[in-house]
């Protein structure tokens, strides 16, 4: 049993500046960071997935500084980065093949945007058979609106993490993931 991090799309466009910006996306990048110290102390392996759109896309278009991932997240040279086009890691990538590699069977999930890329992973992943871990607060979205109403992103996360706890993820802070007593890699 092999337990790995998955870092969805914490990229440049969803921070203040960017094409895309999401409610409040620092604390979720701290929180993403100490998750990051630790898989790397603890020689763990790490996933990177970074989201490269096409053209006519709002955000995320190649070569601009908006699909780079966020610089204090930099992958490390033996850290994967996988590329994707679609909400779904797993869909069009070699993620799942790079995971059964590694003999990932759980998964330790953060990433951006909550609504979008990150349910969508966490579902396929459990799919796939893997015991997965979403970190509440390593996640960031964005208000949506629905029938002239503003579902602001706060109400947002608290709906998806709802939904996805139990059948699909267990969820958790990053504190309480770290504190928790060590399990042997």
């Amino acid at each position: 049993m092999s337990t790995a991090l998955l870092i969805i799309d914490i990229q440049n466009d969803y921070f203040p500046g960017g094409k895309f910006e999401l409610w409040d996306p620092f604390p979720a990048l701290e929180t993403t960071e100490r998750m990051l110290r630790h898989f790397r102390e603890e020689n763990r392996p790490v996933f990177h997935v970074q989201h490269v759109s096409g053209s006519g896309a709002a955000f995320f278009l190649p070569e601009t500084d908006g699909v780079k991932i966020h610089p204090r997240l930099n992958p490390l040279a033996g850290e994967q980065v996988i590329i994707k086009h679609t909400p779904n890691s797993f869909f069009g990538t070699d993620l799942l093949t790079e995971l059964q590699k590694n003999s990932v069977t759980e998964l330790v999930v953060c990433g951006m945007m909550t609504q979008m890329c990150v349910d969508t992973t966490v579902r396929a992943a459990r799919d796939f058979g893997f015991s997965v871990t979403l970190i509440s607060d390593a996640c960031a979205a964005k208000d949506l609106e629905w029938k002239n109403r503003t579902i602001p992103a706060d109400t947002v996360q608290a709906i998806y993490f709802a939904s996805l706890s139990g059948s699909f993820a267990q969820i958790m802070t990053g504190a309480e993931y770290l504190d928790r007593p060590a399990v042997p890699c």
